[in-house]
């Protein structure tokens, strides 16, 4: 079957009943008949795909990026579930290209990522993509070659069921959200090689530390700045790129813009919901509208009703709103985490309609508790500010010097009482313990006694979890590692926390806490081992990495073909990573070790320590990594490799 290439005439076809549907080759999508804006819809088996360059212009200024098919978003492409699918991807660029499929499962070398079982696309050269659709629900395909996906080269993807899904609705929607950049993305990791907070507007004045003392005292204020200082690090450093470059899209249209959905009073809308962006973690919202959630990364959850959503990187939400009588127009509001601007659209009764739009919320800033150093009782007390108040119990009795684990010698381990036999796997044989007696003389409020904590965070036998409450151990290759700039000393889940920004709203936020899928572990055996990572960085530096080693200087993860593994990410640094690991689903654990949701991308925030399952049922090369562009491109980066 030949792709559809008007997306009129894929319509006109749905009104009048559609000559596939009418066949039963073809199970009759719900669309929304009108909608500026939206990618063109290519549908069917059979599929021809063009990268190429692609005049744009979002800020009044003339630029050029990258698109299939001449569209930015790429073609929304509709697929069904147990067809064979063919995609030919030609390449006009002047570069070598590819096209990843995220969290479709496929064959290695039909995964999309250049050096993985697969070369890329040369310039003029054409590759096929061809493998089995086993899954249903909202995808998104990018560019796994240098920076396209950031100049442009994304696209929505959807998997009609062969099954009828467990909620109705009558209008659906795609709302791509993304970040562009005037700047081309070499420059822009150019300047943050040479200042890591280069796009960072809002670091603290004068003006705060005075307001602050006003509002705690010269002791605590001072006391807090010094522990700040000590570390080379900022509390308002939330995110690397910010509103002072980018421009945040939704559906390929800046806030201007004012992408339109049409729909009537009454009519239940799904709007699924993509984070395309390079660099930027949404929280998204319609002021006045619930959300109820039904499906996230592709996969069917319980529903759940919420008023916010934060998207992180790479991960899709399908939610289901209905919006009544009482107005015309509905704003949908995507704020950037750290509020430097938003993505913008609307729902209406009609093309030319908008709503207020909300003012970005208050700029949050991080506190020690945020990035695992203290009390975790201050999530629930953050404001505005970072809920610094509340963390100064924690901080008031820390050594902070102690973050720059230079001084911290790990080198003395004494592993006479461990099993090793489960950490064969292991990164780059990082995975040699540390004398904890070494931490003794560290002095941090509230955490556990070194007794108490040994081996806490890294009992690697199988069905084992390490203890929210207790000292992790930290891989040997962190140890005086210039690479490394801090190490969470009290990591917790902290699935139900809303996240920086969002915590005491006013507004039902959507935590990991909430989601649980519509199925039991698909797998249901028991991981038979555990593998444990430290996401790691250096923020002065600008160097990102895994276990303290960036991808260029470590050893591949071997995964047992069939084997159910649980891997563990504690995260080192002060900021969020959404890690996504290629071909295989990520079933994310509660804090006892219980099965709650099928994910393929997982947002790890600061100073947490988040477990999953996984089943090593695709065999070949794999790449694992943060989905944030340049943190992947620096190192934050991982081979797996499935074998016999």
């Amino acid at each position: 079957m030949q792709p559809l290439t008007s997306r009129r005439t894929f319509i006109k076809g749905l009104a009048a009943g559609g000559v596939l549907a009418g066949l039963g080759l073809w199970r009759q999508p719900v669309w929304a008949l009108t909608s500026p804006g939206q990618p063109t819809v290519l549908a069917g088996s059979q599929f021809d795909l063009s990268i190429d360059e692609l005049p744009v212009n979002f800020t009044g200024r003339a630029r050029t990026a990258m698109a299939i098919n001449g569209s930015l978003p790429a073609p929304l492409l509709r697929w069904r579930e147990g067809d064979t699918v063919t995609l030919r991807v030609r390449n006009r660029l002047k570069e070598d290209t590819s096209i990843h499929w995220h969290g479709i499962l496929l064959p290695a070398n039909m995964d999309g990522v250049p050096g993985f079982s697969f070369a890329g696309i040369a310039p003029d050269g054409m590759y096929e993509y061809r493998f089995k659709v086993k899954q249903s629900g909202t995808y998104w395909y990018h560019s796994h070659s240098g920076y396209q996906e950031q100049l442009g080269v994304y696209g929505p993807l959807v998997i009609d069921p062969l099954e009828p899904e467990p909620f109705q609705y009558e209008r659906d929607y795609v709302v791509m959200l993304s970040d562009w950049s005037d700047e081309h993305p070499a420059r822009v990791l150019a300047k943050l090689k040479k200042q890591a907070d280069y796009y960072n507007q809002h670091r603290r004045t004068v003006g705060d530390f005075i307001r602050d003392v006003g509002e705690r005292g010269w002791s605590e204020t001072a006391a807090e700045r010094w522990a700040w200082a000590k570390m080379n690090m900022s509390p308002t450093d939330l995110a690397d790129v910010t509103g002072a470059t980018y421009t945040y899209l939704l559906n390929g249209q800046a806030p201007d813009g004012n992408w339109t959905g049409v729909c009537q009073p009454g009519e239940r809308v799904r709007l699924r919901l993509i984070n395309a962006s390079a660099m930027t973690y949404f929280d998204f919202r319609i002021p006045g509208l619930k959300l109820t959630v039904v499906a996230v990364d592709g996969q069917y959850v319980e529903p759940v009703e919420v008023d916010e959503i934060r998207l992180a990187v790479a991960e899709t939400y399908d939610v289901i709103v209905t919006p009544d009588a009482s107005q015309q127009a509905w704003t949908l509001f995507a704020q950037a985490m750290d509020r430097s601007g938003y993505a913008r659209g609307t729902l209406a009764v009609r093309e030319g309609l908008s709503a207020p739009v909300p003012q970005p919320d208050p700029r949050p800033t991080l506190n020690m508790a945020d990035m695992g150093h203290g009390d975790h009782g201050a999530h629930g007390a953050a404001s505005a500010h970072g809920g610094q108040d509340a963390a100064a119990a924690g901080m008031a009795g820390m050594d902070h010097s102690a973050m720059n684990h230079a001084g911290m010698d790990h080198s003395a381990m004494n592993h006479g009482d461990m099993d090793h036999s489960a950490m064969a796997g292991m990164d780059h044989g990082q995975m040699s313990a540390m004398d904890h007696s070494q931490m003794a003389g560290m002095n941090h409020a509230g955490s556990v006694p070194p007794a108490t904590a040994e081996h806490a965070g890294m009992d690697h036998s199988a069905g084992q979890q390490g203890r929210d409450t207790a000292m992790p151990s930290h891989p040997a290759s962190e140890a005086g590692n210039p690479l490394v700039d801090m190490q969470t000393m009290m990591p917790s889940a902290k699935l139900d926390d809303p996240g920086i920004g969002l915590r005491d709203n006013g507004r039902r936020v959507l935590t990991y806490a909430d989601l649980r899928s519509r199925f039991a572990d698909p797998d249901g055996r028991e991981p038979g081992r555990t593998v444990e990572l430290h996401l790691t960085g250096h923020m002065e530096r600008y160097s990102w990495s895994i276990n303290g080693v960036e991808f260029a200087n470590a050893e591949p993860l071997r995964f047992k073909y069939g084997e159910r593994l649980r891997i563990v990410l504690v995260n080192d640094t002060m900021m969020h990573h959404p890690i996504h690991l290629h071909g295989m689903w990520s079933d994310l654990e509660d804090e006892r070790g219980d099965f709650k949701v099928r994910k393929h991308t997982l947002d790890i925030p600061p100073g947490s320590r988040r477990s999953y399952r996984v089943t090593a049922d695709a065999l070949g090369r794999w790449a694992y990594h943060c989905h944030l562009m340049y943190h992947m491109d620096l190192g934050m980066f991982r081979e797996v490799i499935v074998d016999e």
